[in-house]
Order: C-alpha cells, then sequence, then structure tokens
C-alpha cells in the first residue's frame, strides 16, 4: 500500500522536479546500460542514488544491478514493491534518484510507488521488457509507461534479419511468463521474424503432440 502524500515520511526529500523515466525493449537492446549509464550521471552530479531489483532476477551477482556487458553498480535486492518503499523510509539521508531494474517482474503496485515516489520530488528511473516472450504487454509496464514524462524505447539486433529487433522470443524452456535466461533462452527477433518463428513453435507443438 503507498501512503498519501499528506502522511509520507519522504516529503520534500528529493531536489528539483520529481519525473518518472521509462527505459524498455526486449531482450539484449542496452536496457540496464542505460540506466546505469543515468545512475552515473546522477553520481557524478553528487545527486544521492539507489538502485532497486528484484528477487526474481537470479542472474549475475545478487547485490548488484549488472548489465550483459557486465557493467555493475551496487544494488538492493527486495521481493516486491512495498519492500522498496520500507527501506527507502528506514534510510537516514533521503535520495534523490531512484533506479528500478527489470521492472516487469514485480506486482502491479510498482506503478503507483513510482507515482508517490516523484510527487515527493524524487527522480524515478526504471528499466525492463516491454513486451512478453508471447508479444504481449509485460506485467506493470504498460501502467509505468502511460504514467512516466520520459520513455526510452530501445532495439536489439535481429538475429535473423540483423535488423532493429523489438520481440523476444523464446527458443527453449517452458510456456510460464516468468522464466530466467540469457542466450541460451530467448533471441531478439523483428516483427516479421517473431511471428513467424510463432508459426513454426506452434507447428512443432502439434507435431510433437500428434
Amino acid at each position: 500500500m503507498v501512503p498519501h502524500d499528506e502522511h509520507s515520511p519522504l516529503q520534500h526529500t528529493g531536489i528539483g522536479e520529481g519525473r518518472i523515466e521509462v527505459v524498455c525493449g526486449p531482450m539484449f537492446s542496452g536496457k540496464t546500460e542505460e540506466l546505469l549509464r543515468r545512475v552515473r550521471r546522477a553520481q557524478i552530479a553528487r545527486q544521492p542514488t539507489l538502485i532497486f531489483k528484484p528477487a526474481t532476477d537470479t542472474r549475475y551477482n545478487k547485490d548488484a544491478v549488472t548489465s550483459h556487458d557486465s557493467n555493475a553498480l551496487p544494488s538492493v535486492t527486495v521481493k516486491d514493491s512495498p519492500s522498496i518503499l520500507a527501506h527507502l523510509q528506514a534510510l537516514e539521508r533521503p535520495v534523490t534518484v531512484v533506479a528500478i531494474d527489470e521492472v516487469q517482474f514485480f506486482d502491479h503496485d510498482l506503478p503507483a510507488l513510482c507515482t508517490f515516489l516523484a510527487n515527493q520530488g524524487i527522480r524515478v528511473i526504471v528499466a525492463g521488457l516491454d513486451l512478453d516472450f508471447t508479444g504481449e504487454p509485460f506485467g506493470c509496464m504498460s501502467e509505468l509507461l502511460a504514467r512516466a514524462e520520459e520513455v526510452t524505447k530501445l532495439h536489439a539486433v535481429c538475429m535473423e534479419t540483423g535488423r532493429p529487433a523489438h520481440f523476444s522470443h523464446r527458443i527453449a524452456g517452458g510456456d510460464t511468463t516468468v522464466e530466467i535466461g540469457e542466450k541460451d533462452l530467448y533471441i531478439p527477433l523483428t516483427r516479421q521474424a517473431f511471428v513467424e518463428a510463432r508459426k513454426q513453435g506452434g507447428r512443432d507443438s502439434e507435431a510433437e503432440r500428434s
């Protein structure tokens, strides 16, 4: 539950104008790298920052947000959005920049929390997948896109055509929406390549059942 502004222990902790920035795109498009770049720039400006990541993401270092290129910054691992708020409320010194990686894995209260933080004057930077492996909106990302002042949509390189890719195609694993993996499970594809791969996947599944 996100508290009302008038009861917030975080009120007026931010400097300047609070805002929500969303960085989204498919797998291997550089979302985490862009989030880290923005946080580093804020740190150069001596702005207090804090990065959060979901406990669901078990890749790389559990105590750091790490990009595919192995660039990393220390982070706090949390299980849900109330845990983010509790951690911020417990800080002795307020932060002015909050970054959250892999937001598609968080609960649907996260957009309200991001709005609440931005209303307190905090700059909120979030990054994550906008579409799941079936090409449908992923988790709370669609609401975050609607609430954000700034949206940056990145593209990967299609593994079939070499063109800008917007879709993450699952090449192995099961049918659950959340399945953590890297290049062993996912490849980026253009729309046309993704549609064809999904059709081929359906044909393969039917052949296996028969």
